[in-house]
């Protein structure tokens, strides 16, 4: 008879199907700074998992990530874009390749493949969250199809971060005992990219007055 899973385990699996979802809502977001918004409070429950599996492990350093997590990825992450976005003045994201039905059926399958492949891989143990890690998998290729099929760069760089987000979590759920010194590496790098996002964001916009991908796409030999 198989057990019931444990509060740690459904936590873990909640956080990252809102994980999931939060980017398939990027997706369909005409806003940009309903993605920023997207993007932050999914950050704020990839917090609130850091703090759940930090009191069920008993893993102190993890409360530091998480205080480290809000800061960078809730507060400081959507503050910056924000700021970018009003002074460019634009807030409709660029225009994709395909319509809003077209990405989401995109991305369901995308996802359902990435959920089956993890599960395919049979990696069992007592205190790992395999659907959890399942989903995070799906998550992070969903990621992928934000940045492949949306034509600005701030829906790019949304992107790029959930894609870092949906890798934490699964590096969470796998190996949470890491060193802090670690996790705050990842941190650092994500910290960098949104510093090289912010001069690209600016540059692009300098010369273009749009922040559209497609002037750049032109440029494809």
């Amino acid at each position: 008879m198989a057990l019931a899973p444990s509060t740690y385990a459904g936590v873990a699996d909640i956080v990252a199907t809102l994980v999931l979802l939060t980017e398939f809502a990027m997706l369909r977001a005409a806003l940009l700074r309903s993605q920023v918004r997207i993007y932050a409070f999914q950050s704020l429950v990839v917090t609130a998992l850091t703090l759940e599996i930090a009191a069920v492990r008993h893993i102190g350093a993890l409360y530091a990530l998480a205080a480290l997590t809000f800061v960078l990825k809730v507060v400081i992450v959507p503050a910056l874009v924000s700021r970018l976005l009003h002074d460019a003045d634009v807030d409709l994201a660029g225009s994709p390749v395909l319509g809003v039905a077209s990405m989401a059926l995109i991305a369901i399958a995308v996802s359902a493949f990435g959920f089956f492949a993890a599960g395919s891989l049979h990696v069992h143990s007592p205190t790992l969250p395999a659907t959890a890690l399942a989903i995070a998998v799906a998550a992070v290729l969903v990621a992928f199809v934000l940045i492949v099929l949306r034509a600005d760069v701030v829906s790019q760089a949304m992107g790029f971060f959930s894609v870092e987000n949906s890798v934490y979590v699964a590096t969470l759920v796998l190996a949470a005992g890491l060193p802090l010194i670690l996790e705050v590496a990842f941190l650092f790098d994500l910290l960098v990219a949104v510093v090289v996002i912010g001069v690209i964001m600016r540059v692009h916009h300098g010369r273009t007055r749009t922040l559209s991908t497609e002037e750049l796409d032109r440029l494809k030999g």
